[in-house]
Parts: structure tokens; C-alpha cells; sequence
């Protein structure tokens, strides 16, 4: 923990070097909405969501499609399920997904096809969560370590770890079996601080929250991937046929939950 909690310290430092400046005049173009598909196959069945990209200069459409065809495949087994939109128009199937077995998503849709691949790998351990306060120069704050097992032996393994809050998305870190010892990986958030009225909303967490940790074994090219969009890229073409952005990730997601009381938290 010490070495986690030195490392967090001096990689805030860096990020307080400040930097000059300079206000761009950003010219772009505008170009046709691109279909953008996010598919999960877990242990616990398969989720797949449909949009559009929008335009710079309009306002996020979130809009769920459901006018697709939506197939997953167990190439393995040689089985094929048809995904259905739910009432919130996410195409699901309640199959669950079995390691070491390789699935293809395919979504046709307007007269377009786009396919991907994904091997599910074996699942991992999520052992703890715990929080402790540190102290920093302008306050507490609360940082949240999730320890996980690596899942094999093989060095280069990659997880995309999400927390969410309530219930929804709040923070995720990608990471790899490189900051692992004996098979043992510990990830670390820096969440909230603890004087509520100096923190900004998309960080503060209050007495009673629920916080929960999911690990995903994912492999370098989604993680390549989910490196690029952080940086407000979108990455190398995860799906083949005609052109999309997103993703589609077959992995046996595990996950914990914690609450947050800020009175029961140690000071590091």
C-alpha cells in the first residue's frame, strides 16, 4: 500500500506542472453519422448497444437504435443466438459467455455489415476493495484500491477496471500485469475529497454511497483501444466490414461492492 499510495503522490505532482496556454481556432468538417456499436459478452450473458455519432457543434444524441439484426455466434460450438432489443433498446441474450471460447458479434444494419471477434479468457479473483484517505495539499482524499489475481502466468495481461457509483459509470483505469507481484494486481482510484463543498460533482462521493469494482480480462488490442479513446481518439478498427467505431469485448467481467463512509475510512 505504501508503494501505491507514493506512486499516486508523485503522479498528482506531475500533473500540477502547469503549462502555457494558447486559445486554437479548431477548423473541421462536417461527415455522415457513423454507427457506433459497444458489445459485452459476460458470465452473465450479452449486451449490445446501437448510436450514431453526432456533430461537433450539436448536442450528445444518446439515442438507443434498434432497427439491426443482432448476432452472436460460439464459434467454438458452431452456435448462433439472435439478439432482441429490451425496453431500453439494449439487444440482449441471457447466454453466458465460456472461457477459452471464441464469439463473433455481427450487426447489419441499412444495408451494412460489421463483424468482430473475441476469445474469452479464463476469469480472475477480485479479492478486496478498500478505501483510505491520504492527504494532500489542498485536502483529503478518499483513494480506492482494487486488488484482483492476475488470471494466468503469461506476462502482457490486460483489465480495464470500471468503478460505478449509484449504479452508474463514474471512473475506469486500464491496466497491466506489470504492476502485478506474485500474481496479485493492485489498481488505485483517487475519488473523492473529503470537503464536499470544494469537490465537483462528477467526483464527490457522500455517506451511503455504494461504490462498485469490475474487472475485465481484455486483450492489447482493446486496450490500445480504450487508450486511444481516453485521449480523445478513436483508436484502431475493432470491427471489420463497413465502417464503425466501437467495440465488442468477450470477457468474464467480475466484480465487488463497497459503501462509502467517510467517518469508518483510515487516515493513510
Amino acid at each position: 500500500m505504501i508503494r501505491l499510495i507514493r506512486y499516486i503522490l508523485i503522479s498528482i505532482a506531475a500533473l500540477t506542472i502547469q503549462s502555457c496556454e494558447k486559445e486554437i481556432d479548431i477548423q473541421y468538417k462536417d461527415i455522415e453519422p457513423i454507427p457506433v456499436i459497444e458489445g459485452e459478452l459476460s458470465l452473465q450473458g450479452a449486451n449490445v448497444r446501437i448510436t450514431m455519432t453526432t456533430p461537433m457543434d450539436e448536442p450528445m444524441n444518446t439515442t438507443l437504435l434498434t432497427d439491426a439484426t443482432v448476432t452472436l455466434t460460439d464459434l467454438t460450438e458452431g452456435t448462433a443466438a439472435t439478439l432482441l432489443p429490451d425496453q431500453h433498446g439494449v439487444f440482449t441474450d441471457a447466454g453466458a459467455g465460456i472461457p477459452g471460447h471464441l464469439y463473433e458479434l455481427k450487426v447489419i444494419r441499412d444495408g451494412k455489415s460489421h463483424s468482430s471477434r473475441g476469445e474469452m479468457s479464463a476469469p480472475t479473483d477480485l479479492l478486496e476493495l478498500e478505501f483510505n484517505w491520504i492527504k494532500m495539499p489542498y485536502d483529503y482524499v478518499a483513494v480506492l484500491q482494487v486488488t484482483f489475481t492476475d488470471y494466468d502466468s503469461i506476462d502482457g495481461d490486460c483489465y480495464w477496471v470500471r468503478l460505478y457509483r449509484n449504479g452508474k459509470a463514474y471512473k475506469w483505469n486500464l491496466v497491466t500485469d506489470l504492476y502485478g507481484t506474485d500474481g496479485i494486481i493492485n489498481d488505485v482510484f483517487m475519488t473523492s475529497r473529503r470537503d464536499l463543498d470544494e469537490e465537483d460533482e462528477q467526483d464527490a462521493l457522500r455517506d451511503g454511497d455504494v461504490v462498485t469494482a469490475s474487472v475485465s480480462p481484455i486483450s492489447r488490442e482493446m486496450y490500445d483501444y480504450l487508450e486511444a479513446i481516453s485521449s480523445d481518439s478513436n483508436g484502431p478498427a475493432l470491427f471489420a466490414g463497413d465502417f464503425c467505431l466501437g467495440y465488442f469485448l468477450a470477457s468474464p467481467t467480475v466484480s465487488a461492492s463497497i459503501t462509502f463512509h467517510p467517518d469508518q475510512i483510515q487516515n493513510f
